[in-house]
């Protein structure tokens, strides 16, 4: 019998392999083709169904999810073993993480003692410092962060800096949006998160609300045959307005109802 960590460095062994295959000659021409630019929309959309996964608190869909973002790391590691003058291998990327977290953790792997989580973070964040030779606190936050998550490490790296910078005054949203991120930071609150959550509880309600609309909808036709759906009048709430010269968008012959877009008569 193996053990757990065997058998996962045999699958994950696997799935190298089957990149290869893929991206070798006589593999998949769609993969043969793909680039590290190509591949950046992919990788971007498979992070936010991790998130997705995790919001909705769906474990068998978050470990589907993990996978399919894993085999963006695999993917474009086997395209960094075809660099002419850099080459790299997942073996490298695995070992530079498995060296930064050793170096991260001193308290673990060394002989520093901490008091708690927020000494182990500012050692992290002091560590990091000093290995990227930073020059500014603002360093190594990325540009293409979501908006309310870049405030938030901006306000962050500010927090834990000894600088007096007051945050932008007026009236404005972006100052208002900006105010509320530090007021979530203070409370404990990741701003995007939360604001994700919320705007996910919102499209729950409006789709809910589309069915309800359609069974309205269908009931006030099916119970009287002589009441077609182009003589229900003002009951589809998702009713648009009709483009100009489109006509009525109800076809068909023998009463049947045909809508691409419901509309009110």
């Amino acid at each position: 019998m193996t053990s757990g960590s065997e058998a996962d460095s045999g699958a994950l062994a696997e799935l190298v392999a089957v990149m290869d295959r893929l991206r070798s000659p006589g593999g998949c021409p769609w993969d043969a083709e793909q680039t590290h630019a190509s591949l950046a929309p992919y990788l971007l959309e498979e992070t936010y169904e991790v998130l997705d996964a995790l919001d909705a608190g769906d474990r068998a869909h978050l470990r589907e999810e993990l996978g399919d973002l894993l085999l963006q790391v695999v993917f474009h590691a086997r395209l960094a073993v075809e660099h002419e003058t850099e080459p790299w291998s997942i073996e490298e990327v695995a070992r530079g993480i498995v060296h930064k977290l050793v170096g991260r953790h001193p308290h673990v792997f060394g002989d520093v003692a901490v008091d708690g989580a927020g000494e182990v973070e500012a050692n992290w964040e002091a560590l990091k410092t000093a290995e990227k030779q930073r020059q500014s606190l603002l360093d190594g936050i990325p540009a293409a962060l979501p908006a309310l998550a870049r405030a938030d490490k901006v306000l962050g790296r500010l927090g834990r800096s000894t600088l007096d910078v007051p945050l932008p005054a007026g009236d404005s949203y972006g100052a208002r949006l900006l105010s509320l991120v530090a007021e979530a930071r203070a409370a404990g609150v990741d701003a995007e998160t939360e604001l994700r959550r919320t705007t996910a509880a919102l499209a729950q309600r409006i789709t809910a609300a589309e069915a309800a609309a359609r069974t309205h909808t269908n009931r006030l036709v099916g119970t009287d045959p002589a009441r077609t759906a182009s003589q229900v009048t003002n009951v589809c709430p998702l009713s648009v307005a009709p483009e100009p010269g489109s006509g009525n968008s109800a076809h068909g012959g023998g009463g049947g109802v045909h809508q691409p877009g419901c509309r009110s008569r």
